[in-house]
């Protein structure tokens, strides 16, 4: 009986033992040794991956490999400076810690060994102190070669050796769809790149409040962010094809929600080649305020479908000035290259110089004509683009103040005034009383105060000359001259409904 009850515990520890073991190895109490763990599956997924999906990725590591020893990060300390338009923004950091100076951080293209960097004018504007850091970590003092805010680029410097510069290659073989990487130093984190595809082009954000301003930005969706400023938007043959200046943002965050915008290349380069040469811009200009042309534009003055770019007004003494050029006159190409927007006309422009001479081909009262111009450096006429050209004595004028609607087209006019034609320096025309919300008249911007001084290039002096203008063009369109109390010019198409 004692044998029995030894070996009954014996038994009872066997037991026990063995269903610890599993309870614990159950429950992942227990732990197995470091040869015994296996990590991921042994048997390798079977994945057959096209070659040109292979050679696509490697593409996008050889361009970053390759470009971003060229890309540097610039810290600036500068005078404060109130930003506006919330809807775009440039895009840097600011820190402000610092009572009176504000610090920031972009991102640069090194352009030359001898170390000229290009990078976007809001980067340095008004600096007071600027480094900058390599991608090898080495860092300089730099000094500003020259800006051009009507650009918003600059050129700075720093003096070091073993410099690696980008290949600046063709904005204008870019296209719509085309993959291309950002390459910059998006909230202070270095060396960042991004890849997307070319969204759009032409696309005028009017960030530059100035009007002689150039704005022909490529749109991207490759992700971009505050620090990117001055960094490389770069195509796959790696080739830097702008210089990434803004982003849409929501006004709140500052930060990319889905678009960014960059310079191109193509005018960078003369920019850059000016502020190094000279440190100064010697841009020439042709002398004329210019407007998109919209289908009521082009039905007015007999185009076959919207094109080209209607000139509204005429610098006195600018270089449109010497020449046959007149108000009206729709600018169909440049050189060859056609123009839709007039983005597209100052785009190209701003890649010439004053002494250039351009051919123009325009449109007038049914023809072609082509007009040759020398481009002219701007003066202080320029800032007066808008405004007529002559100021003519304004006569007798009538005391009627006879008043009609045409409800068809969403206006109410009126004689004018003496004392309203001498505000407008006008000799005669007529006062926009009104206009009818979501009218033809609304649509085509149209606003009540301001004064119709031709149709279709004949003067009006009365109502009466207006209603018959209107009656003679039913089922058609006509073109009007229109001045605000600025003095502005400008012609707008309105469509005429038949009765």
């Amino acid at each position: 009986m004692k044998n029995r009850g030894i070996f009954g515990v014996i038994g009872l520890l066997l037991v026990g033992t063995v269903f610890g073991a599993v309870l614990f190895s159950g429950l992942g109490w227990v732990r197995p040794a470091l040869g015994e763990v296996k990590i991921g599956s042994e048997t390798a997924p079977v994945v057959s991956v096209p070659a040109d999906i292979i050679s696509l990725n490697n593409t996008f590591i050889q361009v970053a490999e390759k470009v971003t020893p060229s890309i540097v990060q610039i810290s600036v300390v500068s005078r404060a400076k109130e930003r506006s338009n919330e809807a775009f923004k440039f895009f840097f950091p600011f820190r402000d810690d610092i009572p009176r100076d504000q610090q920031s951080s972009g991102s640069g293209v090194i352009i030359n060994k001898s170390g000229y960097i290009l990078t976007n004018n809001h980067v340095v504007e008004n600096a007071t102190q600027v480094e900058v850091a390599l991608n090898d970590k080495r860092k300089f003092p730099a000094t500003v070669v020259g800006t051009d805010p009507l650009t918003d680029l600059a050129v700075i410097k720093i003096d070091a050796t073993d410099l690696t510069d980008a290949y600046l290659g063709d904005s204008d073989s870019l296209r719509v769809g085309e993959w291309v990487m950002a390459i910059g130093n998006p909230l202070s984190l270095s060396s960042t790149v991004t890849a997307g595809i070319v969204s759009a082009k032409g696309r005028n954000l009017q960030l530059i409040e100035d009007r002689a301003g150039v704005e022909y930005f490529i749109q991207t969706d490759a992700a971009i962010n505050p620090g990117n400023s001055g960094g490389a938007l770069v195509n796959l043959y790696g080739k830097v094809i702008g210089i990434n200046t803004a982003i849409a943002t929501n006004g709140i965050s500052g930060s990319y929600i889905g678009y960014g915008f960059a310079i191109p290349i193509n005018i960078a380069k003369v920019v850059a080649e000016d502020l190094i040469s000279s440190g100064k811009i010697r841009r020439g200009y042709i002398g004329v305020s210019i407007s998109e042309v919209d289908a009521s534009t082009a039905k007015a003055v007999g185009l076959d479908k919207p094109t080209g770019v209607m000139v509204q007004s005429i610098v006195p003494d600018g270089a449109a000035a010497k020449e046959d050029i007149k108000e009206g006159d729709i600018i169909l190409k440049i050189e060859e290259k056609e123009v839709t927007q007039p983005s597209e006309l100052q785009s190209y422009v701003a890649r010439k110089r004053a002494g250039d001479s351009v051919k123009l081909t325009l449109y007038r009262d049914g023809k072609k004509l082509e007009r040759y111009v020398t481009l002219k450096a701007p003066d202080s006429t320029e800032k007066d683009t808008n405004r007529p050209i002559n100021k003519k004595d304004s006569g007798e004028k009538k005391e009627s103040v006879k008043e009609l609607a045409f409800d068809d087209i969403g206006i109410t006019v009126t004689n004018l005034t003496a004392e309203e034609a001498d505000k407008f320096n006008v000799p005669a025309g007529i006062m926009v009383k009104s206009v009818k919300n979501f009218s033809s008249a609304y649509n085509q911007r149209i606003i009540s105060g301001t004064v119709i001084t031709e149709v279709d290039r004949k003067k009006i002096n009365s109502v009466n000359d207006f209603e018959e203008a209107i009656e003679r063009k039913r089922g058609e369109a006509i073109l009007m001259k229109m001045v605000d109390s600025d003095g502005n010019t400008r012609f707008v198409g309105l469509d005429i409904p038949a009765k």
